[in-house]
């Protein structure tokens, strides 16, 4: 256990932890000692403090997921534990982009995509899909070359 750091000159012990300048977290960071200022299931958590602070966002979200854990009234500072931090990472809603399947190919997406007739395209407009997909083609083609790519 780290022993408290001496109180500042002028202030006795017992007036500087009144005070709450000796292990207080403030606006540094949490201090030495200090546990994790959530309740799960009704019981404080007894995990060290981390960095992470715990915020009504952070709360509104997590009581949308129906998770039991909640901030203890008593707690003098908002820093939650690791523990916590990655339980509320985890559980918040992560939206996916937009054909970002994991599984890469699907078959559902083959018989969805459409068949184009590229002749039917402009040159610029080809110029641009061969760029989007990154194929590789010389400047100065025709339209009947660019289809072939």
């Amino acid at each position: 256990e780290v022993p408290p750091p001496p109180a500042p000159p002028g202030l006795g012990p017992a007036v500087a932890a009144a005070a709450g300048l000796v292990g207080a977290g403030g606006a540094g960071g949490p201090g030495a000692g200090q546990l994790c200022c959530l309740r799960e299931e009704g019981e404080r958590c007894g995990r060290a403090a981390g960095n992470a602070s715990f915020s009504k966002r952070i709360q509104k979200s997590i009581s949308q997921k129906k998770v039991k854990i909640e901030l203890d009234k008593s707690a003098r500072h908002l820093y939650i534990c690791d523990f916590h931090k990655n339980l509320i990472q985890s559980v918040r809603n992560r939206r996916k982009r937009k054909g970002s399947d994991d599984d890469g190919d699907s078959p559902v997406q083959d018989i969805d995509t459409p068949e184009v007739d590229l002749y039917q395209l402009q040159v610029n407009t080809l110029r641009r899909y061969k760029r989007h997909f990154k194929l590789q083609t010389r400047p100065g083609l025709n339209k009947a070359q660019l289809v072939e790519v």
